[in-house]
């Protein structure tokens, strides 16, 4: 089966996996070849790709922060708004950004709108370090 699993800035991976688990929103989705058709909003977590045997098998965990997949019975579309393959997590490099972005935040007043968009990139650097 075909996946392609891509963020914003780039793409995470493409090529053959023998089946993946989706992190719904709903809670967690297997998607192997045959799947019906689907669109679902993807949460926080990790989702799971076990690759072909033919490619010396194994697991990519790749960590997610919402958007969406799009399944259908041959190939998985993965649109993440913040996505990580789990290798590549720096804890330091997560550390002082999550630290950055608490001080930036709390330079503005309780209430104040802008405070949403730092308190999402706390959230997304609280859930890579889970994974460390």
């Amino acid at each position: 089966m075909k996946c392609q699993f891509v963020r914003p800035d780039k793409l995470l991976f493409q090529g053959e996996v023998h089946h993946l688990v989706l992190v719904a929103e709903s809670g967690e989705i297997g998607v192997w070849p045959g799947h019906a058709p689907e669109i679902c909003a993807l949460g926080n977590g990790v989702v799971r790709l076990t690759l072909p045997d033919s490619d010396g098998g194994g697991v990519v965990n790749i960590i997610v922060m919402g958007g969406y997949a799009e399944v259908s019975s041959n190939s998985v579309i993965v649109l993440a708004d913040h996505a990580r393959r789990e290798g590549d997590i720096e804890p330091d490099v997560v550390q002082a950004t999550k630290e950055k972005a608490l001080a930036s935040r709390n330079a503005f007043p309780t209430g104040d709108h802008r405070r949403a968009y730092y308190d999402e990139k706390v959230r997304w650097c609280d859930l890579l370090l889970s994974h460390v």
